[in-house]
């Protein structure tokens, strides 16, 4: 192929796999059609004519033949007609095409689907080749850039439905990712069936013999020789409990660890960021709990019957102000010696 380049462009210098990179950049391209690499290849392979003989143009002919076949014999996008898409092909496709559109217009913007990447493959391509055309019409009647946007997702969902591509369900919310670590939910989990199961030993223990909290317990028991009819079945109850309030506090501490290394982890970048606004968190008082506070006539009255054998409680002064820091009000020279 570089030989025969030469033959036809003397003045210009290109080397052989530059000269392969550049053919394989224009087929990947498809910057021509199957007709128009037809063309190119009859007009660099000419027929034998008078000028010269029989003889000598058979080699040169298939010489030249070899090269083109090489440069241009690679698979290549066809035309959509040529590919196999009849007449019954193209209107099934305007017809998804069309509801595709329609859909589009319909659907809020956050519950679109996520268009997936099609794979280029000789199929995949000439529907694209073929749906091209048919977007011209839409594309010059649009008027404002959102038109515009619903015209090319309606396409591209298209292309997705005709190929067979996989799409995920339409008004499916976009399932966004915790910052909470897999480890500490299953570990919370397990904490909070723990719990819950020492809360049915506690109720068994008290009485409660109903048919659900019963089976329950045989189910913690089971495996072990222990009868719920045995006498010494409450100390039994206790010893579970002990060992459930046991592993829950063994379970507790790496959750422990891992919040104390994450908070001094932000306060660290928060520090090397805005030391500001950090010494305003580090100052703000700790919120114990969400909502409104409690009423101050009932907290009053509450301690007044609470301290009521130990004498009168001298409220004239006034609720004693409280105020809980994460660390104590510092000055950023508190720490340093002269």
């Amino acid at each position: 192929m570089h030989r025969f380049f030469a033959e036809l462009e003397p003045s210009l210098s290109v080397t052989e796999q530059n000269l392969a990179d550049r053919v394989r950049y224009i087929l990947r391209s498809n910057i021509f059609g199957d007709a128009e690499l037809e063309q190119l290849r009859r007009e660099a392979v000419p027929s034998s004519n008078g000028n010269s003989t029989a003889g000598n143009a058979t080699p040169l002919d298939a010489q030249q033949t070899a090269y083109v076949d090489a440069a241009v014999n690679i698979p290549f996008v066809v035309n959509s007609y040529d590919d196999g898409i009849v007449s019954h092909e193209l209107e099934k496709m305007r017809r998804i095409l069309e509801e595709s559109m329609l859909e589009t217009r319909s659907m809020p913007l956050e519950n679109r689907p996520r268009v997936p990447r099609i794979p280029l493959r000789k199929r995949n391509r000439a529907v694209v080749r073929t749906l091209n055309p048919m977007l011209v019409t839409y594309l010059e009647a649009s008027q404002e850039l959102c038109e515009t946007d619903l015209i090319l997702f309606g396409a591209a969902l298209a292309v997705c439905r005709i190929i067979g591509a996989k799409l995920p369900m339409a008004g499916r919310a976009i399932r966004q990712s915790s910052a909470i670590p897999a480890w500490r939910k299953r570990i919370e989990d397990r904490i909070a069936k723990a719990r819950a199961l020492i809360g049915r030993l506690t109720s068994f223990r008290s009485g409660n013999n109903r048919p659900r909290v019963v089976r329950t317990i045989r189910m913690a028991f089971s495996g072990t020789n222990i009868s719920l009819s045995q006498p010494d079945i409450t100390q039994k109850l206790r010893e579970r409990i002990d060992d459930l309030k046991q592993k829950i506090a063994a379970w507790e501490k790496p959750i422990r660890r891992f919040s104390v290394r994450s908070r001094r982890f932000n306060q660290n970048r928060l520090f090397q960021s805005d030391q500001k606004r950090l010494y305003n968190s580090l100052e703000r008082p700790e919120v114990c709990g969400a909502g409104p506070g409690p009423d101050q006539t009932d907290t009053v009255a509450f301690w007044l019957g609470l301290w009521s054998q130990r004498g009168p409680l001298d409220v004239s002064c006034g609720e004693p102000k409280c105020e809980c820091y994460v660390y104590g009000p510092r000055h950023h020279n508190a720490g340093r010696r002269g």
